[in-house]
């Protein structure tokens, strides 16, 4: 296999059969040790979440399929900590794709002067930045990518319809276990023209509470994959 991307989570490799192999690494974003989905630097490692992050996003991506949306899975072996997907090609030099159910995190850092933490955003609030850790993964708007040529409004307009369904299934699913999504990170590409989810639905880039407290990757996934 070629490793065609190292990534602060995961690595990226070429397959012969014309598909990408993810490999799960046990790095999660944070800062000084602390867990946080929001920063855009690796702060801590815990061992073993590579494949709970694994076993998380097979869970959500069946469920998706289930829901008739489709994504860049195929398969993966949770032992080895790999997942087999369609290529597809990045937005850019690649953009994340943040859904916030709830002000909290780096959102209230940025607007806390116009919004309380814990103050619900109702029908989903999504944003865009760009991956540059240089820059601090800067914000951009629909305007903006269409302006510097990385998607048109009409791909953006897929995405952010994905985006809320997708948050809906994940946070109606952690909701029949008794928590509550705060905000969750996605990343998109395209595969043909068409507009689809890549990467990852795991713990580690997701914000949970359950009675009014975080959870971390490692307490979220054992709850979410009942172990």
């Amino acid at each position: 296999m070629k490793l065609i991307y190292e990534g602060k989570t995961k690595n990226v490799f070429q397959l012969d059969n014309g598909n990408v192999l993810l490999k799960f690494k046990d790095d999660c974003t944070g800062k000084d040790g602390v867990f946080d989905p929001g920063e855009n630097t690796v702060g801590l490692t815990i061992e073993g979440i590579g494949r709970a992050n694994l076993e998380t996003s097979i869970h959500y991506f069946e469920l998706l399929k289930e829901a008739g949306i489709k994504t860049h899975y195929v398969d993966a072996n949770i032992e080895e900590a790999t997942m087999e997907v369609l290529p597809a090609t990045v937005f850019g030099h690649g953009l994340e794709v943040i859904c916030r159910l709830v002000a909290t995190g780096s959102f209230v850092r940025r607007y806390g002067e116009y919004i309380a933490d814990g103050t619900p955003l109702e029908g989903g609030y999504v944003e865009c930045t760009f991956k540059n850790d240089a820059l601090g993964d800067p914000l951009v708007t629909m305007e903006g990518l269409a302006a510097l040529g990385v998607m048109s409004p009409e791909m953006f307009a897929s995405m952010k319809e994905q985006t809320l369904k997708i948050t809906k299934i994940v946070a109606d699913d952690l909701k029949k276990m008794g928590m509550d999504l705060y905000d969750i990170k996605f990343e998109f590409g395209y595969n043909n023209d068409e507009v689809i989810l890549i990467d990852e639905i795991a713990s580690g880039n997701m914000r949970v509470y359950k009675d009014g407290k975080i959870l971390d990757p490692v307490e979220l996934t054992k709850v979410i994959l009942g172990k």
